[in-house]
């Protein structure tokens, strides 16, 4: 019972630093640059440029509507914290955690702007990679733990067999 209750508040101590962190970059970066501009922090490699994204994840489905992209967010906040609660894992906790947060970073944005703000620009070999945030990050993060988590686990399992 004690390790639980430590993990729920690990957990909650993820969600909130990183949510809190999502939100102030995204407030800092849009008080301090126009739409669409950009200030380049690595030459030909990284700019932060500011972008008002209507769409999911890297501008996907642009056009759908505000509100089809809340609802399944919403819907996937109730799966985080149903599949958070079945969990015994801690690891598999705090990966769900950070996808949590991201999620709800990002449902914030939709609903009081009515887009998500992003603002970390990559250029990789010539290739402009899509402009994300700090709750992008949280969320692919989350989940390729999680995947590293269940490669991990299936391995242990497969050595324990033998």
């Amino acid at each position: 019972m004690k390790n639980k209750v430590i993990t729920i508040c690990v957990a909650l101590i993820v969600v909130f630093l990183t949510l809190g962190l999502d939100q102030w970059t995204k407030w800092a970066v849009e008080r301090s640059l126009d739409l669409y501009e950009r200030v380049e922090i690595i030459k030909n490699f990284f700019t932060v440029t500011y972008v008002q994204n209507t769409g999911a994840g890297f501008s996907l489905f642009e056009g759908f509507g505000i509100w089809f992209f809340a609802i399944i967010t919403c819907i996937a906040l109730v799966v985080v914290v149903w599949m958070f609660i079945k969990s015994k894992d801690a690891r598999t906790q705090l990966c769900l955690a950070l996808v949590f947060s991201g999620a709800l970073g990002n449902l914030i944005d939709r609903l009081c702007f009515g887009y998500v703000r992003d603002f970390l620009s990559f250029n990789l070999l010539g290739w402009d990679f899509p402009v994300f945030n700090v709750a992008d990050i949280c969320i692919t993060v989350g989940f390729a733990c999680l995947i590293a988590c269940a490669i991990w686990d299936e391995i242990q399992e497969k050595k324990r067999c033998r």
